[in-house]
């Protein structure tokens, strides 16, 4: 039997969206989305329902600045963005609501007026079941890496392009982003070095496990091909340097960051 985070133990999300208000607007839902999250990562996909293409794909981190209170404000860092918004810090509440979902509340550039004025929004979250995957009934592991550039790290100013990836799973569920990042570094008065990051058309991949394979739900973008899959396998997924944050493994000779890890 399917069951939720909170029923299963696990410090993981796994969440949809309900609807979307733009105040005073009348809440609505023209997505179909889905979060993970691990650790203090998240992968977050949201397909519009009507044209089936990208409404918005992000990646990054979700950090709570007041743990255990309510409402509770979460920062969300994106280092990648369909909506090229890359370096964002978005800072929100949460507050539960009677039927257990969640009441996100904040501000965000409205992309589908002119100017993409600031404006405060209302957004309803609700926990869904994991799917059961390969694993087996009321077991699993959920991960998500970011691929690893070392040729950011230089002291040098300029433009470096890096394909940016980011791949998440929380057992029968599977999120694959990427997108081609131009990172400008400049060197101000002060000696210290700024960063501007863009990005270009993101390529999605999210996959589900049917109980005998891994099937594809969503598969778009330029770069689709080049987007890893879970039809292939990992070699080594879920062991030795896999479990550990910091740590970093090869995919098809890239090399990624191990960001969070989890097995119940």
């Amino acid at each position: 039997m399917a069951a939720t985070s909170a029923q299963l133990g696990s410090s993981c999300a796994l969440t949809t969206r309900i609807s979307l208000r733009w105040v005073p607007e009348t809440p609505e839902e023209t997505t179909d989305t889905i979060v993970l999250g691990v650790g203090e990562w998240f992968v977050d996909l949201r397909m519009d329902k009507k044209t089936g293409q990208i409404d918005w794909a992000m990646a990054g981190t979700r950090i709570e600045n007041t743990p255990n209170k309510i409402p509770l404000n979460v920062s969300f860092t994106r280092e990648l963005d369909s909506l090229n918004e890359i370096g964002m810090v978005d800072t929100v509440d949460f507050s539960p609501l009677p039927n257990g979902d969640e009441l996100e509340s904040g501000q965000m550039p409205r992309v589908d007026l002119p100017g993409e004025p600031m404006t405060t929004f209302e957004e309803v979250w609700r926990d869904v079941p994991f799917i059961e995957g390969p694993e087996g009934a009321r077991k699993g592991i959920s991960w998500i890496l970011e691929s690893s550039h070392d040729e950011l790290e230089n002291e040098k100013e300029g433009d470096v392009t890096v394909t940016k990836k980011f791949l998440g799973r929380i057992w029968g569920t599977y999120l694959a982003f990427q997108q081609a990042q131009t990172h400008s570094k400049e060197k101000g008065a002060d000696g210290k070095f700024s960063v501007k990051r863009s990005g270009a058309e993101v390529s999605a991949r999210r996959e589900e496990w049917n109980g005998s394979e891994w099937q594809g739900k969503y598969v778009l973008g330029p770069e689709v091909d080049a987007v890893p899959s879970m039809k292939t396998g990992f070699e080594g997924e879920g062991k030795g340097a896999w479990r550990v944050p910091g740590e970093k493994v090869l995919i098809d000779g890239i090399s990624y960051i191990v960001r969070a890890f989890e097995e119940i």
